[in-house]
C-alpha cells in the first residue's frame, strides 16, 4: 500500500439525550454538490510521507472544519475506499458546533478545460447524526466505521 493511497480521519462521536451521535462532513467542491445521500464522510485526508497515521487524522480534522478535538483517540481500524484509497481511521468523544467549521479550500479547474480556476472548501457543511441517520447518508465505504464505533462503544 502507497503512502499516497492513504489517508487518516476522525470519527468525532458524542451521545445526546440517550443516542450515540457521529459528526459527519459535506465534500466541498462541483462534485458533491448535489449529492446528499451517500456522500457524508468522516473528516480525512492524505497521510504525508512519514507521517504517523494518528497525527494525519488529527491535523485534517483541524483543517477541512477547523476545530481540534481533544482526548484519547482510539483506533476504528481501516477501511479500503470504492477509489482503492485505504483510511485509517480514530474513534475520539467530543462536540463540535457544526455550524461553525472552517475548511481550508483548495483550487480547481471549473468548468472543465475552460482554463479557470475557483476556490472551493474542501468541506461545505457537517452536522451531527444519530446512527441511523448516518448509515443513509453516510460513503457506503466508510459504513464499517459505525459498526466498530457501536462495538468499541458497547464494550
Amino acid at each position: 500500500m502507497s503512502a499516497r493511497r492513504s489517508s487518516a480521519g476522525i470519527l468525532l462521536y458524542r451521545q445526546r439525550d440517550g443516542a450515540l451521535e457521529v459528526f459527519l462532513v459535506h465534500p466541498g467542491g462541483p462534485y458533491w454538490v448535489s449529492r446528499d445521500l451517500g456522500a457524508w464522510q468522516i473528516p480525512k485526508g492524505m497521510i504525508e510521507p512519514g507521517e504517523d497515521p494518528l497525527a494525519a487524522a488529527l491535523r485534517e480534522f483541524q483543517e477541512e472544519t477547523g476545530g481540534r478535538p481533544e482526548g484519547e483517540p482510539r483506533s476504528l481500524g481501516g477501511v479500503r475506499q470504492a477509489g482503492g484509497k485505504w483510511v485509517e481511521a480514530f474513534a475520539l468523544a467530543g462536540d463540535l458546533d457544526p455550524d461553525a467549521i472552517e475548511s481550508i479550500h483548495f483550487e480547481l479547474e471549473w468548468p472543465p478545460r475552460s482554463g479557470l480556476l475557483q476556490s472551493w472548501p474542501e468541506v461545505d457543511r457537517a452536522a451531527w447524526f444519530t446512527l441511523a441517520q448516518a448509515r443513509p447518508k453516510m460513503l457506503a465505504s466508510q459504513l464499517p466505521l459505525l459498526d466498530r464505533l457501536e462495538a468499541l462503544i458497547a464494550a
